[in-house]
C-alpha cells in the first residue's frame, strides 16, 4: 500500500483561542437541520458510519453530503459493492433537488467494486480503494454498502475484518479524506462489531411503524471532537432529500423579554380593557371553550387587528382549509385575502396524520422568519394532536411546552385555541392539563338562561398582570365577537353553566 500524503495543507478555519490546539474544520452535511444536531457540521477528515435498516435514507444522506462538498480539485469517490449499481442508484437520486448532473464524472465519480469483492480478498479491496484515491486526489470517500464487502463467506475472520478496518481508517484519515461507510445493521451490533470502535462518527437512522404511520428518526451515537445534541431526532424524506428536526429546535438564541412590554390588542376593545390593555408582547394566550363558542373567530380578530397595524401574522390550521378560513373571516367583515396575497399573512394547513412536533415547529419557525411575523394563531391544539403520529401523542404536553417556549422565544405573540367538552356541572379551565403552557387564559362557555343558550367569557389567568374578574356575556354577530354589556350580577353559579337567579332581597333562589 502506498504511503499517504502528508497532512498540513492550508485550510480556512476559525483561529483557535488556544494557539496550540488543532483546528478541526466542520463541513456542511447538506441535510437541512443536521448540522445543528451535530454541533455545527461534520468534522473534516473524519471516518464515519451511516447505519440503519433498509429504506431509512442512508444512501440519500451520503449523496447530500457528497453533492454539498465535492469539487473537481477534491472529488468524491463513491464506491458501490453488491447493492445497487451506480446507474440504478443515480436514476433515483437524480429525482432529488440537491442532485447536480454537472458534478457527475468530475467532482463526483462512481466506482464499482463488485468484481474485486467477489473474486479477491479484503487486502485487494483496500489496494483498489487506495489506488483510486491517490489517482484522483479524492477528498471524500463513500463505500456503499460497506457491510457487503466484509460479509462474504470466504473464510474471512473477524481479525481480518478488524485489520482491514484499521488500515482503511488510518490510510484515509492520513490522506485527509472525509469517509463514509454505509451499512445495514441492527442496534445490538453496536456493542459487538469492531467497525463501530474504529469510527469517529456514527449516525444511526431508523424508521418505526406506528399504526398507519411511519416515523423516521436519527441519532448521533458518536461524534469525536465536538458536542452533538443527544437523543433521537425526527427526519423526513421529501423531494429535497432528508430534512432533520432537532429536538432542541428553537431553544437556542431565544430573545430575552424586555422588563416593560407593550401590549397587543385582541381586536376587541372591551376584552383589551378586561386584560389591562391587551396581551403582553411575547405572551402565549390560550382561548378555551366548547365547539361553537367563537374560538376561531377570536383568533381571526387577533390576526386581523395585527394586520391593521402593519404586523404580519401566521395562522396554523388543522381543521379548516385556508380558503375556508379566508371565507369565514370575510363573513365577519375581515379581509385576510389581501394580506395573504401581499405576503403579510401565511395560513399554514397542516393535516397529515404522521407529523412530528419538531417538524411542525420547523415549518412555523421558517414562516415566522420569512415574513417577520409578530402574531401567531394555532387553531387548534386538539387538531394538532390528531395530526401527529401516534408515538408523539404520548408526550404531547412536554412537546407543547417546548414548542411554546420556542415560539415565544422568537418574540412572536401566540394565541392557541383548545376545544373542551362542555359540561354543565364543572368548569375546567383547559384541556390536557396544558394551562401551565399559557401565560394568559380566556375561557369561553355556554350558559343556560331560562332554556336559552347564551355565551359567557372570563379571564382566568394573566401572568404578572392585573385583569378583570368579571364574567361577561357576548354574542357572535356578522362583526365577530361582541360583548353585550349585560350585567349578570343577578345570577349565581354562572360558571356551572346552569345558574340560579339570585334575589337581591333575602338572598333566596327563585324557582
Amino acid at each position: 500500500m502506498r504511503s499517504p500524503r502528508r497532512a498540513g495543507r492550508s485550510r480556512s478555519a476559525r483561529p483557535p483561542s488556544n494557539p496550540d490546539k488543532v483546528v478541526i474544520r466542520q463541513l456542511p452535511s447538506g441535510v437541512p437541520g443536521l448540522d445543528e444536531i451535530m454541533g455545527g457540521g461534520l468534522p473534516e477528515f473524519s471516518f464515519n458510519i451511516i447505519a440503519g435498516s433498509p429504506g431509512c435514507g442512508k444512501t440519500t444522506m451520503a449523496h447530500q453530503f457528497v453533492f454539498a462538498n465535492a469539487t473537481r480539485e477534491r472529488p468524491a469517490l463513491y464506491f458501490t459493492v453488491l447493492g445497487e449499481s451506480a446507474i440504478k442508484m443515480l436514476r433515483y437520486q437524480q429525482q432529488y433537488s440537491f442532485f447536480d448532473p454537472a458534478k457527475i464524472n468530475g467532482a463526483i465519480r462512481f466506482i464499482n467494486l463488485s468484481k474485486i469483492v467477489l473474486e479477491k480478498e479484503l487486502s485487494a479491496v483496500l489496494d483498489e480503494i487506495v489506488k483510486q484515491v491517490e489517482a484522483t486526489n479524492a477528498g471524500i470517500v463513500v463505500v456503499d454498502s460497506f457491510r457487503t464487502a466484509v460479509r462474504r463467506e470466504t473464510g474471512t475472520t473477524e481479525m481480518d475484518v478488524q485489520f482491514f478496518l484499521q488500515q482503511l481508517a488510518l490510510y484515509l484519515t492520513s490522506w485527509e479524506a472525509t469517509t463514509f461507510l454505509i451499512g445495514e445493521y441492527v442496534e445490538a451490533e453496536i456493542r459487538e462489531n469492531s467497525v463501530f470502535t474504529v469510527a469517529d462518527g456514527l449516525i444511526w437512522l431508523s424508521q418505526v411503524p406506528e399504526r398507519n404511520s411511519v416515523v423516521r428518526k436519527l441519532q448521533i451515537v458518536k461524534l469525536r471532537g465536538q458536542a452533538s445534541v443527544p437523543g433521537l431526532h425526527t427526519f423526513r424524506i421529501t423531494d429535497d432529500g432528508l430534512q432533520a428536526y432537532s429536538r432542541t429546535l428553537g431553544l437556542i438564541d431565544r430573545k430575552p423579554r424586555p422588563a416593560r412590554r407593550p401590549r397587543l390588542s385582541t381586536g376587541i376593545a372591551e376584552i383589551d380593557k378586561m386584560m389591562g390593555g391587551g396581551i403582553p408582547l411575547g405572551d402565549s394566550l390560550l382561548v378555551a371553550g366548547a365547539s361553537g363558542t367563537g374560538k376561531s373567530a377570536f383568533g381571526t380578530h387577533f390576526i386581523s387587528e395585527g394586520l391593521r397595524h402593519g404586523e404580519p401574522g401566521i395562522m396554523v390550521v388543522f381543521e379548516e382549509r385556508p380558503e375556508d378560513v379566508v371565507r369565514r373571516a370575510a363573513n365577519l367583515g375581515q379581509d385576510l385575502a389581501t394580506a395573504e396575497r401581499e405576503d403579510k399573512l401565511k395560513i399554514l394547513y397542516m393535516r397529515p396524520l404522521d407529523l412530528s412536533v419538531d417538524e411542525s415547529l420547523q415549518t412555523v419557525l421558517d414562516a415566522v422568519k420569512e415574513i417577520g411575523a409578530k402574531r401567531l394563531v394555532i387553531d387548534s391544539l386538539v387538531g394538532f394532536e390528531m395530526a401527529l403520529a401516534p408515538g408523539f401523542r404520548t408526550d404531547f404536553r412536554e412537546s407543547l411546552y417546548r414548542m411554546m417556549i420556542s415560539l415565544t422565544g422568537t418574540g412572536v405573540t401566540v394565541l392557541s385555541t383548545v376545544e373542551l367538552d362542555e359540561s354543565f356541572t364543572e368548569f375546567r379551565f383547559s384541556h390536557y392539563m396544558v394551562s401551565f403552557l399559557a401565560d394568559d387564559i380566556i375561557r369561553l362557555r355556554y350558559l343556560d338562561l331560562n332554556g336559552v343558550l347564551h355565551r359567557i367569557l372570563t379571564i382566568v389567568k394573566m401572568r404578572d398582570s392585573q385583569h378583570s374578574k368579571d364574567i361577561c356575556e357576548y354574542e357572535i354577530t356578522d362583526k365577530g365577537l361582541v360583548l353585550t354589556g349585560r350585567s349578570l350580577n343577578e345570577y349565581r353559579a354562572l360558571i356551572t353553566g346552569i345558574p340560579a337567579y339570585w334575589k337581591q332581597s333575602g338572598h333566596t333562589d327563585e324557582p
